[in-house]
């Protein structure tokens, strides 16, 4: 299947080395109930390690894709005819933006275990949100969708 240029699809999940303690979780879980017998130990373990890895699996599920003229990062939907142009942000740059330099009032998809990210100022007047930050591993790729539907869209 041919993906059109005004679409991109991306999953920001999780590092690998947290599911490596998710299952560290469930380890400590089953050495506390340890002197509670064997099959307490067993419930600690798989309870622990699920819990934990239930967790990781949620906060590594946010999606940002580029579709029908909107961008949709995690819950959010947002026309790209509302938007600018998009300013890919190298590591230092994202950093920044997550830091001093951030507004509270903009809207922030951000994964501080994603290195690189795009913003992208908001244009519509009655928005009152200045800007929208995504991270993203693949900036280029997402500003160039945003330019591609957002000139499908003009």
């Amino acid at each position: 299947m041919q993906l059109s240029p005004a679409h991109h699809d991306e999953r920001l999940t999780a590092p690998r080395s947290w599911w490596g303690i998710a299952v560290l979780v469930g380890l400590a879980c089953a050495l506390m109930l340890l002197p509670l017998g064997t099959l307490p130990l067993l419930a600690g373990l798989v309870g622990g390690a699920a819990l934990s890895g239930l967790l990781v699996s949620s906060y590594g599920s946010a999606r940002v894709r580029v579709v029908n003229g909107a961008l949709a990062a995690g819950d959010a939907r947002i026309p790209v005819a509302a938007l600018g142009e998009p300013e890919i942000l190298d590591a230092e740059e994202s950093r920044a933006w997550r830091t001093y330099k951030a507004d509270p009032r903009a809207f922030m998809l951000l994964r501080s275990y994603v290195p690189t990210a795009v913003r992208i100022e908001v244009t519509d007047p009655s928005d009152p949100t200045p800007y929208v930050y995504v991270s993203t591993r693949e900036p280029e790729a997402l500003a160039a969708a945003l330019r591609a539907a957002r000139g499908q869209t003009v």
